[in-house]
């Protein structure tokens, strides 16, 4: 068992998804050509004036509101100053010491099922720097992502495994998705975060220098850059040679190791000053309670409203609720799905009645017929969810169609193919391909009788005391009526007639 306690504190950079970048009207959006969305502000031309992109407040506001934190009624932006080719101005327009948001937390399930709260420290805007890009014979700068408006979380050191940390970094990407203030994705450099790892004695409370692993671009590298860390510098703590120096490093995907880049900055070394150019911003209580309605139903508390009104384990309930467009998108197919049990002539009761006596088989089916067989097609196909061609009214009469035994599972996954790569009905396709189930015992009674007089010796075997012959018998019958036979029907017609 290790001797050091790990500490660790996140910065999470989210692009905000607005029309315009931070301080300038150039457009904020991803090109491949290089230094299309640009203008003299984003290019840092002397004499330009910035003016604050009030959606981009906004959304550092409703993103404060869902962490909980405090929301400031004074607030300015500030200079920060170093040198950089893809910095121009050679400053950046961030906040220092009056972020837009204090405080704050989010609570996360860690691997063990306990719930874990990661305490935030504050949540500031500013503007992003434009992108280098690396050849053999120069850096380029393209400045696309110049002045793009950014949102900077910052944790307290408190988080306390490199597990925890994927898995905060994971919620927090589906808050920022539902909030539907940045696609978040990490792949494009949406969502980029800075991991900062130190160890102490057990029982110690001091904070000891740390190591900054920059621009970590997958969830997967978060989790292996703090895990090298810790081996690393335990061997360091091991051999009375504990770091003591702040450094920054970057993550070498290839070698799966952390890399030196250069000792750490500290707040003084940028010259933090006032923006001159742009006034304070005073936030009423007002606007704050204008946003405040504007914010959704979070992804922590639909899960646990879908385990509770759906009665679905944390595991699905988690992966539904994942993305806002499948959790709706589940509601629907469930809502069909309530729809058309009510409307069933030979049910008796209350609605409620009704649902409560085959919701829950219902909402599994639903459940499993979504996340393991059409996330199954969207994988294979590489396709996204909104691209997505069956319909929740189609999915849920395939639904019906199973839970009634219409169809087999064999004949079930066939018409969900061709529901997926044709948008079908599915009743549509079940008669076009005559996949109905056979369920009528006379005529499944008929082809058993058939089986059996065919296969004379394995009728032998099953009589005299090997019950696993009987499945190739089903086999047969299964075989001979082309898969529609109810199987269930088949075997206890099979029995019955083989009654030793």
């Amino acid at each position: 068992m290790s001797d050091y306690e790990i500490v660790i504190g996140l910065e999470i950079h989210v692009q905000l998804d607005t029309a315009s970048k931070m301080f300038s009207g150039d457009s904020n959006a991803d090109s491949l050509e290089p230094n299309v969305h640009v203008n003299p502000i984003s290019l840092g031309h002397p004499g330009t004036l910035p003016v604050v992109n009030e959606e981009a407040i906004k959304s550092a506001i409703l993103m404060g509101l869902a962490l909980n934190c405090d929301i400031a009624s004074f607030t300015k932006f500030d200079r920060k100053h170093y040198f950089y080719p893809d910095l121009p101005k050679g400053y950046q327009i961030s906040q220092y010491d009056m972020p837009i948001c204090s405080g704050g937390e989010l609570s996360v399930y860690n691997k063990e099922a306990e719930l874990v709260t990661v305490i935030l420290e504050r949540i500031h805007l500013e503007e992003d720097a434009a992108k280098n890009v690396h050849t053999n014979d120069a850096t380029l700068v393209d400045f696309n992502r110049s002045g793009s408006p950014l949102i900077e979380i910052v944790t307290t050191p408190c988080v306390s495994s490199p597990a925890v940390a994927r898995i905060f970094l994971q919620e927090l990407q589906m808050i920022v998705r539902y909030l539907g203030i940045s696609d978040a994705d990490m792949e494009k450099g949406h969502m980029r975060a800075d991991a900062n790892i130190s160890l102490r004695p057990k029982g110690d409370d001091a904070l000891y220098p740390k190591t900054e692993v920059k621009n970590l671009n997958s969830f997967k590298a978060v989790e292996k850059a703090l895990e090298f860390e810790i081996n690393l510098q335990t061997d360091l703590w091991d051999k009375n040679e504990a770091p003591e120096l702040t450094v920054t490093k970057g993550w070498d995907e290839k070698k799966q190791q952390t890399v030196t880049q250069r000792s750490k900055e500290d707040a003084a070394d940028y010259r933090y000053f006032p923006e001159p150019d742009i006034p304070p911003l005073e936030i009423s209580e007002a606007f704050i309670e204008s946003i405040l309605k504007e914010l959704p139903e979070l992804p922590i508390d639909k899960r646990e409203r879908f385990k509770a009104e759906y009665l679905l384990s944390y595991y699905d309930a988690k992966v539904i609720t994942t993305d806002p467009l499948v959790s709706e998108y589940y509601e629907k197919v469930i809502s069909e799905l309530r729809a058309w049990l009510n409307s069933l002539d030979n049910t008796e009761g209350s609605d409620e009645e009704i649902w409560n006596q085959a919701g829950k088989k219902l909402c599994r089916l639903a459940s499993n017929w979504l996340t393991s067989e059409i996330f199954g097609l969207l994988t294979k196909n590489k396709e996204s969810f909104s691209e997505l061609k069956i319909t929740p009214e189609n999915l849920a009469e395939l639904i019906t169609m199973v839970y009634e035994n219409k169809v087999n599972s064999s004949a079930a996954q066939t018409i969900l193919k061709d529901m997926f790569a044709n948008g079908s009905d599915p009743s549509q396709v079940m008669s076009e391909n005559n996949l109905e189930q056979i369920s009528n015992e006379s005529e499944i009674d008929s082809a058993c009788d058939e089986v059996i007089n065919s296969n004379p010796a394995i009728v032998e075997e099953y009589l005299s005391g090997k019950d696993r012959v009987l499945m190739f018998l089903v086999g047969q019958v299964m075989k001979d009526t082309k898969g529609k036979a109810n199987p269930q029907i088949v075997t206890d017609i099979l029995r019955n007639k083989l009654k030793k």
